[in-house]
């Protein structure tokens, strides 16, 4: 029971005459610092909510509302939430995360605490330790994410760990990309489970949409090979 949450640039040309007939006080002013602070909300649907290849809907439909609000240096509180199925409480999930995140050379390296919160059922209630690692390869994206639950009394008394390899790439003169993953979890939430993702997304009037092959071993029925298609919109 969890959650988690991909984007695209620009170019321009003067010429010199152009240039000699423009007033000093027409010229462009630099570029300010960024903002001290960014709020982003991001409203996706999901025909399946799916989190590391489980099913958490029971295959069913799911909204997933998400805002951030980030600093310019780097640090980030987020709040996530998604219906779910069969939850003894209030059949909802909400992800609390607070993070920093820093551009190192051609690296992006991040860390965040993320709690989730199940309201009406909170002794299922925990919280995970979450790093991430990426960096462009020619026109493409890969990242490793690596997830810790310490030993908590609500996940059995049992640490879990989770890692995964994810990459996209632009589909060269279309608005579509090609994304895939694959994540290995053992201990409270996974017996050596395996799973794996391949998809495409496209950026279409405003709105992202996906459609995923998405697959587990050692998943059980709740990680029965399915394909989920998504709409998500960011303001």
């Amino acid at each position: 029971m969890r959650a988690s949450i991909t984007r695209l640039i620009t170019t321009t040309v003067v010429l010199p005459l152009a240039v000699l007939a423009t007033p000093a006080f027409a010229e462009e002013a630099p570029e300010g610092p960024p903002d001290p602070l960014s709020i982003d909300f991001t409203l996706a649907a999901y025909s399946d909510y799916r989190f590391r290849g489980l099913t958490l809907s029971d295959k069913d439909f799911s909204i997933q509302p998400t805002i951030t609000a980030t600093l310019a240096s780097g640090f980030y509180g987020s709040i996530f939430a998604s219906n779910i199925a069969d939850s003894p409480g209030d059949d909802i999930e909400i992800d609390l995360i607070a993070g920093f995140s820093k551009e190192i050379g051609k690296v992006t390296a991040g860390i965040n605490a993320t709690y989730y919160l199940y309201p009406g059922f909170s002794s299922i209630n925990y919280v995970e330790f979450i790093g991430t690692l990426g960096t462009a390869v020619g026109p493409g994206e890969v990242g490793v994410t690596l997830g810790y639950s310490p030993k908590q009394d609500n996940i059995g008394d049992t640490d879990n760990v989770y890692v995964a390899l994810n990459g996209s790439v632009p589909i060269k003169g279309t608005p579509f990309s090609l994304a895939g993953s694959v994540g290995y979890e053992d201990g409270a939430f996974g017996d050596k489970k395996k799973d794996w993702s391949l998809g495409v997304t496209a950026d279409v009037a405003g709105f992202t949409l996906g459609a995923s092959y998405i697959d587990t071993k050692r998943g059980g029925p709740l990680g029965d090979a399915t394909a989920v298609f998504s709409i998500s919109r960011d303001f």
